[in-house]
């Protein structure tokens, strides 16, 4: 399986679980890789066949931009089941990043892997 990627995806978004972090926006960063065929574009050269990775990244910049999660691991597991359900990827691969989180770090997350259910 080939992958589809996209780095360093920021987004302001309500996400914590302190009273403070509930009145404000604090940016999340996010890496995906998605598992993609790309053989059948790549034969035709034509990006019909291949992931719109631009439409992707709106779709998730709109979610996360809408979500007021607590925890990082939530908001990761809605947006990889968000790309699963609404994209033709078999896999994705998430990093999300929440920086200046903790105090000495330069930032704190999650990394997860999910594939499409058979």
């Amino acid at each position: 399986m080939d992958t589809i990627f996209i780095d360093q995806l920021s987004v302001d978004t309500v996400i914590g679980v302190y009273d403070w972090e509930r009145t404000i926006r604090q940016r999340v960063v996010i890496d995906l890789e998605m598992g993609f065929d790309i053989r059948a574009a790549a034969a035709d050269d034509d990006v019909a066949l291949t992931l719109d990775y631009k439409s992707v990244a709106k779709r998730v910049i709109a979610f996360v931009e809408a979500a007021e999660f607590e925890l990082v691991e939530t908001l990761s597991e809605r947006i990889a089941a968000l790309i699963l359900d609404e994209f033709d990827v078999t896999t994705v691969s998430l990093r999300l990043n929440k920086p200046c989180a903790l105090r000495g770090a330069a930032g704190v997350g999650i990394r997860i892997t999910r594939s499409r259910a058979t």
